[in-house]
């Protein structure tokens, strides 16, 4: 059974591994609650998934250290595996699944891991682990559903009610639920006053279905940025867990997401995957109506994206926010037309990246032509100004 006794104890264990993450004042982040953020991406390993996988692994016997370790991962746990058995003196097997963003492949073979590529997802990367551990007698360290693993993640409780003890509310993303159950237990049971909400990716609310079911249940498929967190069936501990002590889940989309990475990159010069930013993308987007007037603190869980695909996350959080938006304008083929609009938009303060003057298509008035703008602009109210002056002057915005 879980206790405050077990995660007091991983938390003196870990002191001799784990790196301080001061918490952050963001209030910028959103205009209807104070936001605090708990910098879990600052972490060694650049996550929290180092606490479990470390207290879990020292508290192995002679006999398990000797058989060597195995762990599945979208990642994260493979990093703190590694890492903890290589500080441990073990052997070391991580199945990943084959679309795990190639750093973090490349920093669990820094650590010193072995490394199995597994076609599919986590789950089939779990199957796969099993396997082996079945074959080759391996010891299994399981990167949510372990009770040593979730009073590892329940260290960060400890201190999130340490640095700041007159919080309302924390919000932590879910996966396998390994994080908010370690996180929730410590926090209510030091201060059941204080409220949890889980976040879930739009594409992989298995935490969220299973909890809202009342059983444990399997997603057939999930899609999300957010691989850490691209889990398609919770755990059975970590489930009761949920069920008992966290207040809500709720979900965030992709885009969501990216404008949740964007704002945090810009505004706290923090860096955060997918599954770090599901807390504040809630936030951002009012998805607690709760925690209206409230100080919240968001768990940033890990900073390990792939810089392959940020930029491509940088450009969905600007659309999603309102930073640059897309104008299809069809003119009348005469002088001045293009002076007119530039005109509005420069008197608004919008700013043009690109601009595409192209002939009527068939079907259209002879004398039509369309002109395609891609626009900086400062937020969503900003993109309605424009719209609004468009259409005053008589311009007709097509989509």
């Amino acid at each position: 059974m879980l206790t405050l006794d077990m995660i007091y104890t991983a938390k003196y264990k870990l002191g001799e591994v784990i790196r301080r993450t001061d918490i952050i004042h963001a209030p910028k982040l959103s205009e209807n609650c104070d936001v605090y953020l708990k910098p879990e991406n600052l972490q060694i390993t650049g996550s929290f998934k180092v606490r479990g996988a470390y207290y879990k692994i020292s508290q192995l016997s002679d006999k398990e250290k000797e058989r060597g370790v195995i762990a599945c991962s979208a990642g994260n746990h493979a990093q703190g595996v590694a890492l903890a058995a290589a500080r441990n003196g073990i052997r070391s097997l991580i199945c990943l699944p084959d679309a795990a963003p190639i750093s973090k492949v490349e920093a669990t073979k820094s650590y010193g891991a072995d490394i199995c590529l597994v076609e599919g997802v986590y789950d089939d990367a779990y199957a796969k682990a099993l396997q082996l551990r079945d074959e080759k007698g391996y010891t299994f360290i399981h990167p949510f559903d372990d009770e040593l693993v979730i009073a590892g993640q329940g260290t960060i409780g400890l201190e999130m009610l340490g640095e700041l003890p007159d919080v309302d509310a924390v919000v932590v993303p879910i996966g396998g639920g390994g994080l908010i159950s370690g996180v929730a237990f410590a926090v209510k049971k030091l201060n059941p006053a204080v409220k949890v909400y889980g976040v879930q990716a739009k594409g992989a609310p298995s935490m969220l279905n299973s909890v809202m079911d009342g059983k444990i249940e399997k997603l057939d498929s999930v899609s999300t940025i957010a691989d850490g967190i691209k889990v398609m069936e919770p755990g059975e501990h970590t489930f009761e867990l949920c069920r008992q002590y966290v207040d809500g889940i709720v979900t965030v989309s992709d885009d969501e997401i990216s404008s949740a990475i964007l704002a945090m990159m810009e505004q706290q010069k923090l860096i955060a995957e997918g599954a770090g930013a599901v807390p504040v993308a809630a936030v951002m987007f009012d998805k607690i109506p709760e925690l209206k007037g409230k100080k919240v603190l968001c768990l940033v869980s890990g900073g390990n994206i792939d810089v392959t695909i940020l930029n491509r996350v940088i450009e969905r959080g600007l659309i999603t926010s309102g930073r640059t938006c897309l104008l299809n304008i069809e003119l009348i083929d005469k002088p001045g037309q293009l002076k007119g609009v530039s005109r509005i938009i420069a008197d608004l303060g919008a700013n043009v990246i690109s601009i595409h003057h192209e002939r009527a298509n068939e079907g259209s008035d002879i004398n039509g032509c369309y002109l395609r703008i891609i626009l900086e602009t400062r937020n969503r109210s900003h993109i309605e100004q424009i719209y609004e002056a468009l259409s005053k002057e008589g311009y007709k915005i097509v989509s």
